[in-house]
């Protein structure tokens, strides 16, 4: 695909929440618009910020939309969370984990396990089921020396009835408590980028990354060398996304308008 001013575009980089759907409810056609990528020849991969899902819950989900694709069109910061944390410790471990299915799946396949105690790592994201003794937990590790990581830094997630805390949100409050910054797994960080690139197999000029968030989507790709569309069907505005800097290379009200 050759874009004018962006040049020729052989991969897609594709946000999921705000992209493709708001919650349970898809953007657009979505069919017709990855038939149209199919027709186009464009390598297509889902990263998304959301560490609360594993891949086939995802291919589930896509699936409910009438989408086909496979598992490893799909990653995400739980998955880039436990590819960093094997680097660090290949022997995988005990560590104190606040998060849901997606995130506990991708740590347990990288040989990591949930404890209170002694543990090399705490490890932070999306937690639908948060309370005080969570949060009194981890802060007390991570005061204690833990080395303390996160999915990602997203503070909203949309939905159709709006705006609604995210993972950012818990961060935020053991930020708050710890005066412990994390490292960060997902986007911006280029950790969930690389992963998608590799399994692309294209490089960064010649992709694209697409999303609804300028501080994770854009900034992130641009980080590694992509280029970048913003969609307006999230939760950025058309006068943000003008704004920003260094320039995005498309702005579109939605998914579909990009192959249009």
């Amino acid at each position: 695909m050759n874009l004018k001013g962006v040049g020729e575009i052989k991969s897609l980089i594709l946000d999921m929440d705000g992209v493709l759907w708001r919650e349970n409810s898809p953007i657009g056609d979505l069919p017709g618009i990855f038939k149209r990528f199919n027709d186009l020849g464009l390598k297509i991969i889902l990263a998304t910020n959301n560490g609360t899902r594993t891949p086939y819950q995802y291919l589930e989900k896509m699936a409910g939309f009438g989408l086909n694709l496979q598992k490893d069109q799909v990653v995400n910061s739980a998955m880039a969370l436990a590819h960093l944390l094997h680097k660090r410790f290949p022997l995988g471990g005990p560590v104190y984990i606040i998060g849901e299915e997606g995130l506990r799946t991708a740590l347990t396949g990288a040989g990591f396990f949930h404890a209170e105690e002694n543990v090399q790592a705490v490890i932070g994201s999306m937690d639908r089921t948060i309370d005080f003794w969570k949060l009194k937990r981890a802060t007390l590790l991570i005061r204690a020396g833990a080395p303390f990581y996160f999915t990602n830094p997203d503070r909203t997630f949309p939905t159709p009835e709006g705006l609604i805390p995210g993972a950012g949100s818990i961060l935020a409050a053991l930020e708050a408590a710890t005066d412990v910054q994390p490292i960060i797994a997902g986007k911006p960080s280029p950790a969930l980028f690389e992963l998608a690139l590799e399994r692309l197999g294209t490089p960064p000029e010649q992709t694209m990354a697409v999303g609804d968030r300028l501080e994770t989507d854009i900034l992130g790709g641009q980080r590694v060398g992509c280029k970048t569309a913003a969609v307006l069907s999230g939760v950025l505005t058309e006068a943000e996304a003008l704004a920003w800097r260094p320039k995005i290379d498309i702005i579109v009200p939605e998914l579909a308008d990009l192959v249009k």
